[in-house]
């Protein structure tokens, strides 16, 4: 009788929500004397977590109820976590997603500060806490979040109601990019960050192509060197793994065995450096044939993280491995200076989920968004490191797309910004986001970000993630 009643509050609540969310586009704007955080709490579904201060702005962390699923919302609902930086109403209002946790600390995207707006950022689906209680993994695909953005979208939009930009970083570039696919009226553009796009999940030729001409041959040859050398000192290193993971009291029920979690950390040795790194780092590669196992095993722990794979380090990340596996893909590269040393290859995100998870790939939903990209874009910027591996399988523009464009920065790895592009890009993209963001005309033409650096807020902080696959 308890479940039933509890169902049926929950039911009438989501009922609620639903229909004031989907008239909400409708109503009368707030008093402009009303405060910000009353609006935003007048919501319907909307709770308030904390607020936290910050100089010329107002910080909120908040839940949001959102249906577990969008196709049947009987199914029952689960709260969702949100940040609002808000700066005025008056501002245009980018809509930043990381792909998966959201911070909670204040911090502004490039585009935010480009066009001095509000910001409001995502939690994804699955990352906890913004997790359903009971997890239905089957309602964790691209679909799911992009609708997820869309309501919230659509419950703030009256409040917020100057243009919408989206954009992310990495995963968080590949949401703003199927959020646009689905809901192509909602925003007014996408910027999308370092963006793979794993078209043909079985073909990955593109990433060892990269890695043949990546930075220089010396470069690549003492990181080849280093990984070889952490394969042929397997025994002596995994007795130093096996007392680290002791010592920190991890397990490697997910992966297998400690042998296959320490393959994989090894196997990102070179994908990690060129993700995360510069090519002027690469004076500090130790020299493989006279380092000491410490220091061997010191080095690769700084690249790739020896915590990565056991069952703590994967935890937080199933979400990813999971989408990885049944949706986005993940490439697989051959490394051949490797030789026979390497007993399992790079390993399918398969291994890196709980198998009481089932997993089904669907080979045809990258294709549905590359298509979608190359013939309706519109008004929407790429933006690449060329050395970062990501970059390998770009998304591309066809005949169909209209103001867009795909930058790359000239030795950027995967924090590559409109900043760090070639001047002409640079003053292209950034006049483009200014236009989009509804900026004035005059504004636009300087090609300037309208708010000035803010260290703390502005301070890029790469996600370091467990070889994102993608």
């Amino acid at each position: 009788m308890r479940k039933a009643v509890r169902w049926l509050l929950s039911l009438v609540v989501l009922i609620g929500t639903l229909s004031t969310a989907g008239a909400a586009t409708a109503a009368e704007p707030a008093a402009a004397d009303t405060d910000i955080k009353d609006r935003l709490l007048a919501v319907p579904g909307m709770s308030l977590i904390e607020e936290k201060p910050y100089a010329g702005y107002r910080y909120f962390v908040l839940d949001y109820t959102q249906p577990i699923d969008h196709r049947h919302p009987s199914k029952g609902t689960f709260e969702q976590r949100i940040t609002v930086l808000h700066k005025d109403t008056s501002r245009p209002t980018v809509f930043s997603t990381s792909g998966y946790n959201v911070s909670t600390t204040p911090s502004r995207s490039e585009p935010t500060r480009i066009v001095d707006g509000n910001q409001v950022s995502m939690e994804y689906r699955f990352f906890t806490p913004s997790r359903p209680d009971p997890a239905d993994w089957s309602t964790l695909d691209i679909w799911q979040a992009a609708s997820d953005q869309h309501r919230i979208f659509q419950a703030l939009k009256p409040i917020y109601g100057k243009n919408w930009l989206a954009t992310g970083g990495s995963k968080g570039g590949m949401t703003a990019t199927y959020y646009e696919r689905f809901y192509p009226h909602d925003m007014d553009g996408v910027v999308a960050y370092v963006a793979p796009n794993d078209v043909v999940n079985k073909e990955d030729s593109a990433y060892d192509e990269f890695f043949e001409q990546v930075g220089t041959e010396e470069c690549r040859d003492r990181l080849n060197a280093v990984q070889r050398e952490a394969l042929v000192r397997r025994e002596p290193l995994e007795e130093k793994y096996a007392a680290y993971a002791e010592d920190k009291g991890y397990t490697f029920t997910t992966v297998g065995s400690l042998d296959k979690a320490y393959e994989a950390v090894v196997l990102d040795l070179v994908w990690g450096f060129w993700q995360y790194h510069l090519e002027d780092e690469c004076a500090e590669v130790p020299d493989a044939s006279t380092t000491t196992d410490q220091e061997l095993f010191d080095y690769v722990d700084a690249i790739s993280g020896w915590s990565f794979y056991t069952d703590q380090g994967l935890e937080p990340y199933t979400p990813y491995y999971y989408q990885a596996g049944t949706q986005l893909g993940a490439p697989t590269i051959q490394q051949p200076w490797l030789g026979d040393l390497s007993r399992y290859g790079y390993q399918p995100p398969r291994n890196f989920v709980p198998r009481s998870i089932p997993m089904t790939f669907q080979p045809w939903v990258m294709r549905d968004v590359d298509s979608w990209v190359r013939h309706n874009a519109q008004r929407m910027l790429y933006v690449y490191g060329e050395n970062d591996p990501w970059g390998a399988e770009p998304f591309r523009l066809g005949k169909g797309a209209r103001d867009s464009y795909v930058f790359t920065a000239p030795g950027a790895n995967h924090g590559a910004r409109v900043a760090g592009l070639a001047e002409s890009e640079r003053d292209l993209a950034t006049s483009r986001i200014l236009a989009w963001g509804g900026v004035p005309a005059a504004a636009t033409a300087e090609a300037k970000p309208l708010a000035a650096y803010d260290a703390k807020l502005d301070r890029q902080q790469l996600r370091r993630e467990p070889a994102l696959r993608p």
